[in-house]
């Protein structure tokens, strides 16, 4: 787990995909069996559970909390776990929240409230609502894409003002609104969409919350490190030879479903996807292997 607090929750995570089995229940021995090769294989120094490549809408809060348990039980005790508790409803949010400190997560991702589309006003409550509910720290998770409203740099100022609220996963693609919180407030920033990690890691960002990381995590790791040690050119390297296993995962179909397939190339635990999403299609997954083999992921 790390202990740097300038990167609170580690510097390369995976938002982990929830495994099932053929039948749509959760594979509680799948996710630790996934959980142990990101890793102690693939230099992952943190876990998000039930987030958006989770499927987290479409898991019952009991399967939530079994997942949190067992992903913890696997590899609570040499990564940091990030549990996903936002919803659409702070109540329900901070219930959440508090399901998750009882099993011992090591912090909160809290999304957005999407379709309400809420004012400044009302997502700054909801995020120091959730935040005051547990003793955990809490990364925002800004992706205005999927949620409509973004958190503007104001909001996340005054959000920062909270000793809880100490980290984003940004997935807005606006990289001036992140440069602009970087030199306002001491968030620790961290890309939450994939195609922009390199930039968002050379405006300051400490680390990713990644899709493709269940893939390529120790590529992400030299990535952070080539950043963080100055070396550019090095770090344009690497981010250009990643460019094909982003576009396969993240640009050939929705994101869940594309990693969910990659894994199932890989012989690595995902299974299929729980309604309203579907399984890759063949012809997707025939670019998929051309473009994750394009990207040197052996096959």
């Amino acid at each position: 787990m790390t202990t740097d607090p300038a990167r609170p929750f580690g510097r390369v995570l995976t938002a982990m995909v929830t495994p099932l089995t053929e039948d749509g229940t959760v594979d509680l021995a799948g996710a630790q069996e996934l959980a142990a090769h990101l890793v102690d294989r693939c230099a992952h120094d943190g876990l998000v559970v039930a987030g958006t490549t989770g499927e987290a809408p479409t898991l019952s809060d009991g399967e939530t909390r079994a997942l949190l348990e067992v992903v913890l039980d696997a590899v609570g005790d040499r990564a940091t776990v990030v549990a996903g508790v936002g919803t659409n409803d702070t109540a329900h949010s901070i219930e959440r929240a508090r399901d998750a400190e009882r099993l011992g997560a090591h912090g909160l991702l809290v999304v957005t409230p999407y379709y309400n589309k809420p004012p400044q006003a009302g997502l700054l409550r909801h995020f120091t609502s959730v935040a005051d509910s547990t003793d955990l720290p809490v990364m925002l998770y800004d992706i205005p894409p999927r949620t409509v409203v973004p958190i503007e740099v104001e909001t996340l100022v005054r959000a920062a003002e909270h000793p809880r609220i100490v980290a984003v996963k940004d997935a807005k693609g606006d990289l001036g609104a992140v440069a602009w919180t970087l030199a306002r407030t001491d968030l620790a920033y961290y890309s939450g969409d994939d195609i922009l990690n390199f930039p968002l890691l050379a405006l300051g960002a400490v680390g990713v919350v990644s899709v493709v990381g269940h893939v390529v995590g120790p590529r992400l790791a030299e990535l952070v490190a080539a950043v963080e040690s100055g070396d550019l050119v090095k770090a344009r390297a690497v981010n250009e030879s990643l460019l094909p296993v982003y576009a396969g995962v993240m640009g050939g179909g929705q994101g869940a479903m594309m990693i969910k397939a990659a894994l199932g190339l890989l012989r690595l635990p995902a299974g299929p996807l729980r309604p309203p999403l579907v399984d890759a299609t063949a012809e997707q997954i025939a670019q998929l292997r051309l473009d994750l083999a394009a990207g040197g992921v052996q096959l």
